[in-house]
């Protein structure tokens, strides 16, 4: 991947913050026309550096207020039950994120949902899916305190 300079950190910097901009205003807040700012756009676009644009939407006004995240541990770990556990994870609505850790469980899952009693729909679920025996803790959010989806970008250009 090429070096990102100061002007593509400036551009993924503001894109984070307001997606919305027009290339014509996103290249008056960096310092370039419409046409040069728009060409480092598709070149971030296409080197996988950005990787899509999307609306925040405030989970309560759609029925989704419960927000839950469960640690899953697998009784036996190997690639090919890695690979099933995934699969299974990543067709599920509800998950908005799932990790493989390291440390005392195997699997870090976060889950919005409309109440408890989906909440326990969906933990009935996953745990019935797992190709292995598992255990789960659960954690209900009773406040959320900060959520973002903002990569801080350092402006200056790493030292070499």
């Amino acid at each position: 991947m090429s070096e990102l300079d100061t002007i593509d950190r400036r551009i993924l910097d503001l894109l984070q913050q307001e997606g919305r901009l027009t290339m014509t205003e996103l290249g008056e807040r960096v310092g370039l026309s419409t046409s040069p700012c728009s060409q480092r756009v598709k070149r971030l676009e296409s080197l996988g550096i950005i990787t899509g644009y999307h609306a925040h939407i405030n989970p309560a006004a759609v029925g989704k207020s419960l927000l839950v995240f469960v640690e899953i541990t697998l009784s036996e770990k190997s690639e090919p039950i890695f690979k099933k556990v995934r699969d299974e994870l990543q067709n599920m609505p509800e998950v908005l994120e799932c990790h493989l850790v390291s440390g005392s469980f195997d699997y870090l899952v976060k889950a919005r949902l409309t109440g408890m009693s989906e909440y326990r729909h969906m933990l009935g679920t996953m745990l019935k899916q797992m190709p292995v025996a598992a255990q789960s803790s659960s954690y209900v959010v009773m406040e959320e305190i900060k959520e973002s989806s903002v990569v801080r970008i350092d402006r200056s250009r790493p030292r070499t």
